[in-house]
């Protein structure tokens, strides 16, 4: 293989899997994936089992295992965070959840100096370009995309005293959390194809890594870029067995996320100077805001025992899993072809915001990421966390050595607000869990238990028991101001040529859903951008925005 490519493109995920297709759809441009894992093989049950995921997280195989430093404000918890360390990246290990967030999430990147190009008007029809809704193609979702996308099935009886009970609740329903009205409860969409996985490398780098201008590497960690003056020349490559190799690129495009992209940036010398000299790397450029900026939504589960055998929990005995495994292998059906996350909703925890704040992920099921279930059987659970907090954090690497792991910090309930809407999203969602539609199955509550009741016990719960739902962003923010580090009108990073970042780190600000439909809407815009492609025309269709008063018909009023 040549050691001169026209792309580099650092990292195999979600956002280099389909930069890879669309920058190498030209047979002239000769483009290289460099991915640090190894290939999300056929063969693997465990990746493309949709029900599989809970065995992949924390598996170093898969995963690699991330943590924080001693989180300041949760009683000095280490807290885990997965990422994918495979061609897909984390859409080969995550739960398969298919979100595009709120439209006035768009909005506000709209609003910021020279973020015009990334409202909702301009990113809806590169949500619509990127999938195929199974559920049915309309104005807001788009029927020819590679990501296929379909609705689940939510049969399971407990999906409906869960449906029932939001709306004994004071919430309503919606038809498609991805359309019109985001706020509401409804069946969600799942990166599922015919009950396999469907990963951004299935649906982008797969179909065309044939192609004879495109080639992918694995077991290829990049340690830093490589410059001349202002203009990035290359990459250094860590060989599996030990030494260092060089990449010579006409653009290198970085694709590793909110962790990998501002380190591979960090001991390149882009960052902050004082920082980077303290560490022994002499500075490239000074751009303060590389792995500044973090955000994630945390978020907990709040578990309930059933009276009735309606839950899956016998599905995870070890002697069905025989059994599940081969319904799954042989007919792509049965309790291994769903990520059990099949509905959920989205509601304002209090009367002050204007959108929601709320997000609520349902399982018939009561059990942990891990796979692990509470004593007792049957139960099911909500998972809820607020969407928008305001406690930021950061990503800093600790020296120059490129297979160290970098600090990253979050300082989740470090704010008042966040820790007033974490007793809010507490309170509303027992008050959901308590309706009468739940009455024939509720046996109580088993986490967090009638004995966490105060604010601060409350509080307390959260410190211990909060995990992350592993969305991670926002750490190589596009903008103008002096903190941003990439231009939202090129994807170039501020000051140099020939470096561009492609993935979740140019978030200027959390999205209130799963971060993977995002993500991918970013790598289709930014594809046009590269390439110099006229942008999608703007979709300046009027969107459901929030509901000031009760209406009779979903959507009738349009506040805001």
């Amino acid at each position: 293989m040549s050691s001169s490519y026209d792309v580099v493109i650092v990292g195999g995920g979600s956002a280099g899997s389909a930069l890879a297709n669309r920058l190498s759809a030209d047979p002239g441009t000769r483009v290289l994936v460099l991915e640090a894992g190894r290939w999300d093989y056929k063969w693997d049950v465990f990746i493309h089992m949709p029900a599989a995921l809970f065995f992949m997280l924390g598996n170093k195989h898969y995963d690699w295992m991330y943590e924080t430093e001693p989180e300041p404000f949760m009683g000095g918890r280490r807290v885990k965070h997965a990422r994918g360390k495979l061609i897909g990246g984390s859409s080969s290990i995550n739960g398969q959840i298919f979100q595009r967030g709120n439209p006035m999430d768009y909005q506000g990147w709209g609003a910021a100096p020279g973020m015009e190009s990334w409202d909702f008007a301009h990113c809806l029809p590169y949500f619509k370009k990127m999938e195929t809704c199974l559920a049915g193609a309309d104005e807001w979702r788009g029927g020819s995309g590679p990501l296929e996308v379909e609705r689940g099935p939510v049969k399971n009886p407990l999906f409906g005293a869960f449906f029932e009970a939001v709306q004994q609740a004071g919430y309503p329903l919606t038809k498609d959390v991805n359309g019109f009205s985001q706020e509401g409860f409804a069946a969600f969409d799942q990166s599922i194809r015919r009950g396999r996985r469907l990963s951004a490398a299935g649906a982008y780098l797969h179909p065309v890594k044939n192609r004879p201008n495109l080639h992918i590497r694995t077991h290829s960690q990049v340690a830093r870029v490589l410059f001349s003056g202002n203009r990035a020349t290359g990459v250094e490559v860590m060989r599996k067995g030990g030494g260092v190799e060089r990449i010579d690129a006409g653009e290198v495009i970085l694709c590793g996320g909110a962790f990998n992209s501002p380190q591979v940036l960090q001991l390149s010398g882009i960052g902050d100077a004082d920082h980077l000299r303290g560490l022994g790397i002499e500075p490239t450029h000074h751009l303060p805001g590389v792995g500044e900026n973090l955000q994630d939504h945390l978020e907990v589960y709040i578990q309930h025992s059933s009276k009735l055998p309606v839950s899956l929990n016998p599905q995870l005995k070890m002697w069905r899993r025989p059994i599940v495994g081969a319904q799954w292998l042989f007919l792509r059906s049965g309790p291994g072809a769903t990520n059990q996350f099949e509905g959920g909703g989205f509601i304002r925890g209090n009367d002050a915001v204007d959108y929601p704040n709320l997000m609520y992920h349902f399982l018939p099921i009561a059990v942990r990421y891990d796979g692990t279930s509470p004593a007792g059987g049957h139960g099911y659970q909500v998972h809820v966390g607020p969407m928008y907090a305001d406690a930021r954090g950061h990503v800093r690497i600790k020296n120059a050595d490129p297979s160290s792991k970098p600090a990253i910090q979050f300082n989740y309930l470090g704010t008042e607000q966040d820790r007033r809407e974490w007793v809010e999203a507490i309170r509303v969602t027992r008050n959901i869990m308590s309706q009468n539609a739940f009455s024939d199955f509720d046996a109580g509550e088993i986490s967090p238990g009638p004995e966490v009741e105060t604010d601060e016990q409350i509080l307390d719960w959260v410190r211990k028991d909060g995990e992350t739902a592993l969305h991670p962003s926002c750490t190589n923010k596009m903008g103008t101001d002096h903190m941003s580090v990439v231009d939202p009108l090129t994807m170039k990073v501020h000051g140099l040529e020939g470096i561009r970042v492609v993935d979740a780190s140019v978030m200027p600000k959390i999205t209130n859903a799963n971060l993977y439909a995002p993500v991918m809407m970013i790598a289709e815009k930014s594809a046009d951008l590269i390439l110099g492609n006229t942008p999608l025309a703007a979709d300046h269709r009027e969107f459901y925005r929030y509901r000031k008063e009760p209406t009779g018909a979903l959507g009738e009023t349009h506040d805001g």
